[in-house]
Order: C-alpha cells, then sequence, then structure tokens
C-alpha cells in the first residue's frame, strides 16, 4: 500500500506517478477534502494539507481505525472534483457513497472525545 497521500490518490485516479502535470491540481482537490474532514470534527480544528508526495497517510492526526475510511472518502471525493462522471446516474451514485462515507466519519465523530486542551481552543458559538 502506498504511504504518499499524493502518489496513492494519483494511483486511483489512474495518473503515473511521474506524471506531474495534474499535482497542483490534485493537490488542491486533497487538501479541500482535508478541510471538509476537518469541518466534519474527524480531523483537529487546526486542519491539516499537504504540499507534496513527501506527505504520508500516517501524518494525517485521525485515529487508526478511521483511516480506511478516510482514504476512501479522500480517493472517491478527489476522483469525483477531479474528473466528474459524464452520466449522471454514476454522478448520483457517487455523491450518494460520499454522503454514506460523511455520515460513517460523523458517527466517528459523536463517538470520539478530543483531549481536553484541544476542546478549550475550539469554541462553540
Amino acid at each position: 500500500m502506498e504511504a504518499s497521500i499524493l502518489l496513492s490518490t494519483k494511483k486511483k485516479l489512474n495518473v503515473p506517478p511521474d506524471y506531474e502535470v495534474f499535482d497542483d491540481d490534485i493537490i488542491d482537490y486533497i487538501n479541500s477534502v482535508f478541510s471538509i474532514l476537518s469541518q466534519l470534527g474527524v480531523i483537529s480544528p487546526d486542519g491539516f494539507m499537504i504540499e507534496d508526495e513527501s506527505t504520508e497517510w500516517e501524518d494525517v492526526p485521525i485515529h487508526q481505525n478511521q483511516m480506511n475510511l478516510v482514504r476512501s472518502y479522500m480517493f472517491l471525493k478527489v476522483r469525483f472534483l477531479f474528473d466528474p462522471p459524464t452520466l449522471s446516474f454514476i454522478a448520483d451514485a457517487n455523491e450518494k457513497q460520499i454522503a454514506e462515507y460523511e455520515w460513517r466519519l460523523n458517527l466517528f465523530r459523536e463517538e470520539e472525545t478530543y483531549p481536553a486542551e484541544t476542546m478549550e481552543e475550539v469554541q462553540i458559538v
């Protein structure tokens, strides 16, 4: 299993690892998904981002039991942003799968208790 977030995402997109033309776009989409994960409360409110292929999945500040779901969510969401399906029934199926992943990640968040020092930094309005 590829450890690099960028390279593993490129693999799922069928983009060769040495083909760097789309790297900036893919990195932007990956970072957008990390922003969504932060808003969902799956990762720290401080967020997380990558800049190149050196950032690995083990660097993502989430619990290991959520990693497979986060990876699947990342790949599906980035694919949907990078190369949206042209057929509406495929787009609908992808949107439903993305929504299910978000719901399941939300369940993890509801069961998760952040350390006290992290919660003190978050102000609920």
